[in-house]
């Protein structure tokens, strides 16, 4: 027990360094600047309305398109039900940014579909801002969304069937009730999602500067980290909310101990309808990647659209072969560690009762609340001057605590249903604790860790936000390059590094398929 208090003590003590005093070197700098000055401007306070007008906007759109999306998926008899849910998905696998980049290239003053329909090229701005942010937040919701009506109990609504009750009656006394805390927990989570992206607005707000574009601009091209924070201060305000709302009105669970799903019921007209909706869905999902690809291989746009290899070759030589190679670097690092990490933590918080156990779970999930870009401009002002500045270890740091808290509630949740006296048998038979975690839960949890894995990868891949005011020309990873290259109209080869980027992902995650497969053959 000795060790194990030393191994929460030392977790304790990296938490608090990696996440604790960062924010708090962040929230310190904010005295050093005129905040009242600052929030009392006019940019200040349009950015800020731009921010909750297009999150908003962004989220009940995203939301309502995600909930027809799930109750087809779960719900429907329709045909290639699984194909649809990993389509629906799809859109996690590049960066936000990229999102913003197609409807560009899409509905630009030169797009494709601009210039095939003459039409008069109005993307930017609020509605380009919303349009790009629904691509971006669609899958989260539609997984929070399938999840939620996965495990709904179906008991209560048989018994309302033979009880005789009509179906709008049963909506508004069982659905809605059941509901009402998850929808919530969804909205504040796509809200926030959207709120603190800045990839999208960057790319095709324009004029329409929202609060993390405003924050961006005043670090990385004024350089005044004071404003940075103040701004910074602001976005840590929805996410806070919606993280303090989770915190304190989690569901505790249905009442029975077995969850009976609903049946899937055959509708021919509504399976009909269901499967043109998802396949009209997965159609407009896919139009970017095509035109990436598309970009990607053509000489010029909209000049030569001619076959060509030129794009290719002239973003290889632009260092994209050696930022790639940062990228898969810290990405891997970070799947490895990071899991590592989330998956020890997990198991004292799971498995070992106590203050610190509740200390650490707390901190763990507290990135949650943490936007990216806040957690960046964090770093580098608590690490500028130290040995980790400008590094590829303070990118995998800072990759890692973006993203643990997920992969961390994974292990969470896969620890505490295997049987709690695991342990105290052990110790009883004379078997050491690292022998049972070695040997019995590890191996009951292999699934989970590589879905974990595969989480920290896939999103140190695309990640723009946390990484942006960390990074230098030695060690950037290659999704910046996606900026860099817009802003040099340098659009073929943006196009070009979304698709290293989304290959890269899909080949993670076939490998994962694939390893899970295996195992359950």
């Amino acid at each position: 027990m000795k060790s194990g208090a030393a191994v929460k003590l030392f977790l304790g003590m990296f938490l608090a360094f990696s996440l604790l005093f960062p924010l708090g070197a962040m929230l310190l700098n904010i005295a050093g600047s005129d905040a009242g000055r600052i929030i009392s401007s006019t940019q200040f306070r349009d950015a800020l309305v731009h921010s909750v007008c297009a999150a908003g906007t962004a989220t009940l759109l995203s939301i309502m398109f995600a909930w027809f999306f799930a109750l087809a998926v779960v719900r429907s008899g329709m045909r290639f039900r699984n194909m649809f849910a990993v389509l629906g998905t799809a859109p996690m696998l590049i960066p936000s940014i990229s999102h913003g980049m197609s409807l560009v290239l899409l509905f630009g003053a030169n797009g494709i579909i601009t210039r095939f329909f003459g039409l008069g090229g109005a993307i930017y701005g609020f509605w380009g801002i919303v349009s790009g942010s629904v691509l971006y937040a669609f899958p989260v919701a539609f997984l929070m969304l399938a999840d939620i009506l996965r495990y709904e109990d179906s008991s209560p609504y048989e018994a309302a069937t033979v009880l005789g009750i009509p179906r709008l009656n049963q909506f508004f006394s069982i659905t809605f009730p059941y509901l009402r805390r998850p929808l919530i927990s969804v909205i504040f989570a796509v809200f926030t999602l959207v709120f603190t992206d800045y990839g999208v607005p960057l790319m095709i707000g324009g004029r329409y500067t929202t609060l993390p574009v405003l924050m961006y601009q005043e670090v990385i091209n004024l350089l005044h980290f004071g404003e940075g924070s103040v701004i910074g201060s602001f976005l840590l305000i929805p996410a806070l909310i919606a993280f303090l709302f989770d915190l304190f009105t989690k569901e505790r669970g249905n009442q029975s101990f077995v969850v009976q799903e609903r049946a899937v019921v055959k509708r021919p007209a509504g399976d009909r309808a269901a499967f043109l909706y998802c396949a009209v869905i997965c159609v407009v999902i896919a139009l970017p990647l095509v035109v990436f690809a598309v970009l990607s291989f053509i000489n010029r746009y909209p000049d030569d659209l001619s076959f060509s290899l030129v794009n290719v070759a002239k973003t290889i030589k632009m260092g994209a072969g050696k930022y790639l190679g940062n990228s898969l670097l810290i990405s891997f690092f970070v799947s490895v560690f990071g899991t590592l990490l989330s998956w020890v933590i997990a198991y004292f918080t799971a498995r070992t009762p106590g203050k610190s156990s509740k200390f650490l779970h707390l901190v763990s999930i507290t990135s949650l609340a943490v936007p990216g870009l806040v957690l960046g401009l964090s770093y580098a002002l608590f690490f500028k001057g130290s040995f980790l500045y400008n590094t590829l270890a303070v990118l995998v740091l800072a990759n890692i605590i973006h993203f643990m808290a997920s992969p961390y509630l994974m292990a969470y949740n896969s620890l505490g249903k295997l049987n709690a006296n695991l342990e105290d048998v052990g110790l009883t038979l004379g078997i050491k604790r690292f022998f049972i975690v070695k040997d019995v839960l590890a191996p009951q949890t292999f699934v989970t860790i590589l879905e974990m894995a595969a989480y920290f990868f896939v999103n140190s891949m695309m990640t723009i936000s946390a990484v942006s005011f960390l990074s230098s020309v030695r060690n950037m990873p290659v999704s910046l390059l996606i900026t860099r290259f817009e802003n040099q109209l340098f659009l073929e080869g943006a196009a070009f590094i979304s698709i290293l980027i989304l290959g890269c992902n899909l080949f993670v995650k076939l490998l994962v398929y694939l390893i899970k497969r295996r195992r359950w053959d």
